[in-house]
């Protein structure tokens, strides 16, 4: 009887219908070599909220402009990680004044593991921007809330689209400068 039971013991053996066993052999050893980026943290990393004409500029009837600017930054933290960061500047003008001014630096950390450099530039100048974006306009519409305006909510930014007018300029620089050397410097 006991040899019986050891002769079905097929434990190591299972086998899973449409599943090749030599197929996955090793995969799951940690020979992980697929590109992977991974939102690790993101965070306030700088931000400014000041109303330097309070309380008279909740008198103010005129409406505000609203000049807002941005620029996207990113930087290597370590071997793999890599940040990127919003910088949004906000001023809201008035006839009589400036009644708020924004300054906020949003940023989010980013695992990077097995993908090319030039793909990790364009993740993160285009897509890592896109992914934060969200949080830092809630940050700013909940500022300028507490500040006593009505919520101030940014539009939605093409990161992706911007990115490519920005290589394009440069791609269009680099073929001026190009042009330039190769001119003719005179004739005699």
């Amino acid at each position: 009887m006991a040899d019986e039971n050891q002769n079905n013991d097929n434990s190591d053996n299972v086998t899973i219908p449409g599943i090749d066993p030599a197929a996955i052999t090793g995969a799951g050893n940690g020979a992980d070599t697929g590109p992977a980026i991974g939102l690790i943290s993101q965070y306030v990393k700088d931000f400014s909220f000041e109303n330097p004409n309070a309380p008279t500029c909740y008198q103010w009837t005129s409406q505000p402009q609203i000049d807002v600017q941005f620029n996207i930054g990113t930087n290597v933290v370590a071997e793999n990680v890599y940040e990127s960061a919003i910088k949004i500047d906000i001023v809201a003008k008035h006839d009589e004044g400036d009644s708020f001014v924004i300054d906020l630096t949003y940023a989010g950390l980013f695992g990077v593991r097995n993908v090319p450099a030039d793909q990790v530039q364009a993740f993160m100048l285009a897509e890592a921007p896109r992914l934060i974006f969200p949080f830092a306009r809630r940050v700013i519409a909940d500022a300028v809330r507490d500040g006593g305006f009505m919520p101030l909510l940014l539009e939605p930014i093409d990161f992706h689209s911007l990115f490519l007018q920005q290589q394009a300029a440069m791609q269009a620089q680099q073929d001026e400068a190009a042009a330039a050397v190769g001119e003719p410097l005179g004739t005699a």
